[in-house]
C-alpha cells in the first residue's frame, strides 16, 4: 500500500477536534486515516466513531484510552522500523490530553502522533519503493 498523505499537520487536526468536542476525528477518520491504521498496525483496528460513542458515557475516558493504546502501537512500529527521534506513546498522548487539558494539550498530543504516523508512512513508502512495490 503506497501511502498518500504523508505530511498531515497534526496541530491543527487537534485544535479542530478539542473545539468541535471530538466530532472532527469521527469525519476525518474514516476518510482514509483508519484504513491507514489498520495497514500499519497489521489488523483492523475498532472504528473511531464506535470508540467515540463508547466515550460519551465516561466522559470520553474509553476514547482516550483507544486512541493512546494505538499511540503507543505506532511508537513500537516506528521503533520496529528503526524511526527515531520524538514519537508517540501512551504515556504521552494519555498526559497531553488530562495534565495539559487548558495548556493546547490535546493539540500537542496530537501533532505528536500525526508526525509519528507521517515518519512511519513515510519510511514505509521508501521501503516499498525500494523493494519495488508501489501498488496503489
Amino acid at each position: 500500500m503506497r501511502f498518500h498523505h504523508t505530511d498531515r499537520k497534526g496541530f491543527w487536526i487537534g485544535f479542530i477536534d478539542f473545539f468541535t468536542a471530538g466530532l472532527f476525528l469521527v469525519w476525518y477518520m474514516p476518510r482514509g486515516l483508519q484504513d491507514e491504521l489498520d495497514e500499519i498496525l497489521g489488523y483492523r483496528t475498532q472504528r473511531y466513531w464506535k470508540a467515540y460513542l463508547l466515550g460519551i458515557p465516561d466522559l470520553f475516558i474509553y476514547t482516550l484510552v483507544w486512541m493512546s493504546k494505538i499511540a503507543e502501537q505506532l511508537k513500537e512500529k516506528a521503533l520496529e522500523l528503526g524511526i527515531g527521534g520524538e514519537l508517540t506513546s501512551f504515556r504521552h498522548m494519555f498526559l497531553w490530553n488530562t495534565a495539559g487539558l487548558f495548556l493546547f494539550g490535546p493539540m500537542i498530543a496530537t501533532l505528536r502522533f500525526f508526525d509519528t504516523l507521517n515518519k512511519v508512512e513515510i519510511e514505509l513508502n521508501r521501503r516499498n519503493e525500494k523493494d519495488g512495490r508501489t501498488e496503489e
